[in-house]
């Protein structure tokens, strides 16, 4: 970024504060970063502290939330800009919020959207290739995310997972209190003043299964991706001073976070799944997890595209890659083109893709999303994959409604003649 636009977003983030009065010194900021899980540990967190009695506020890519009002996000961000972070918190102090949550980005953060809030607590998820086209590099990344930590207020509390190799980057920096979380029962550090641990651990097809400090936690939730966000937010709980005992029926009651995951049910005897993985590394925890609920000959069928608008290419053949050690079909489809030849993206994928790999192009997503589900059968797996609870489609710089459920749940009635 040059020295104008520097200048140019920094005085935003300033005059966007100032207008609204520094919102966020009367509020509890947490803002949380990562590459993934930041969405969902923000929402376990959320529903906890308001299962303790808290009115809580937040922005995130799954839903906009003001205290009792909450709903999808309907922009195509998952930090807005400037103006609309500064007048939203603005907004919910006017509805008695005593915590607001915010995901913060590293585009975000390299636009100065993160100045002038007042974070109380900071928490990092993990870290793994993403946007380094646009940031210049791995380290260029790294140091994005890190900005965050380094923010002025040395009254901070700073939560990390320390089963990432890229913890210490993070903990090095100032702050008030530092804690850490961990599915290693046997973890130490000495750069924390605590750890949030868990043990007996249990992962299966229906649930994770631990326990923190002899309290038992069942939760409706899959994978080992989610066991962490549920520890993030158990220690983000913890901090605050709310009960294990409060932390557990909050956790317990969710029966599934929006677009992670998400189980599509209309009656078929097949499983759908709608999840927002679009890097390398979720796709890999996903096709884990469903390949440990594969039944007999059950066979598992993809329908996934890839980000245009220059984003991440050196990940398109990866994911093709990937999908093809786990996945029976691969059904090819668009993502976001924006103003990329969408044909483009799809050949990038095929390259990492073998050649006796039979898979089919099927540009049209919905088109593709119906073709998985009409080749589905009984106790077969159908995943689509990259978009989640996205609420817009983008193609030649035009947005157009979208939701993958929705479609999914279309798609599906048509085949049952409902």
């Amino acid at each position: 970024m040059n020295y104008l636009k520097k200048i140019y977003h920094f005085g935003l983030a300033l005059l966007s504060a100032v207008i609204f009065g520094f919102p966020s010194r009367k509020l509890k900021v947490i803002g949380i970063t990562g590459t993934k899980g930041k969405s969902s540990t923000l929402f376990l967190a959320g529903r906890i502290l308001e299962k303790a009695g808290y009115t809580v506020s937040w922005i995130s890519s799954l839903s906009l939330k003001i205290g009792e009002k909450e709903y999808i996000n309907p922009y195509h961000l998952t930090m807005p800009g400037r103006g609309f972070i500064q007048r939203f918190m603005k907004k919910t102090l006017k509805k008695g919020t005593e915590f607001f949550l915010l995901e913060v980005t590293s585009e975000g953060i390299n636009q100065y959207r993160h100045k002038f809030i007042n974070f109380d607590t900071v928490v990092f998820t993990n870290l793994q290739p993403e946007h380094l086209e646009s940031h210049g590099g791995w380290e260029n990344y790294k140091k994005a995310k890190k900005k965050l930590f380094l923010s002025p207020s040395r009254s901070k509390t700073i939560i990390v997972n320390l089963d990432d190799e890229n913890s210490g980057f993070f903990l090095n920096a100032p702050a008030k209190s530092k804690i850490g979380f961990s599915i290693n029962p046997e973890k130490t550090s000495d750069e924390v003043s605590q750890i949030i641990k868990c043990r007996d651990i249990i992962i299966n097809s229906q649930e994770i299964c631990f326990k923190i400090k002899d309290v038992p936690f069942k939760l409706n939730l899959l994978g080992n991706f989610n066991l962490y966000n549920a520890l993030a937010a158990i220690s983000i709980a913890l901090f605050y001073k709310v009960d294990l005992k409060i932390i557990k029926g909050a956790l317990e009651e969710i029966e599934k976070v929006e677009g992670r995951m998400e189980e599509i049910k209309i009656g078929q005897d097949f499983r759908v799944f709608v999840d927002l993985a679009h890097t390398s590394d979720s796709f890999r925890e996903v096709f884990e997890l469903v390949k440990l609920m594969r039944a007999g000959d059950s066979k598992i069928i993809v329908v996934f595209g890839s980000a245009g608008g220059g984003r991440d290419k050196w990940k398109r053949p990866v994911l093709g890659k990937i999908a093809s050690q786990f996945a029976d079909l691969i059904i090819l489809t668009n993502e976001d083109p924006y103003n990329e030849p969408a044909e483009n993206i799809i050949e990038d994928i095929i390259k990492g893709i073998p050649e006796h790999q039979y898979f089919l192009k099927i540009p049209n997503r919905r088109e593709a999303i119906g073709r998985a589900l009409k080749l589905a059968k009984n106790s077969d797996i159908v995943l689509i994959l990259g978009k989640g609870t996205e609420a817009t489609y983008i193609e030649k710089g035009k947005n157009y409604p979208w939701d993958d459920r929705k479609v999914t749940k279309e798609e599906l009635k048509k085949i049952y003649g409902l």
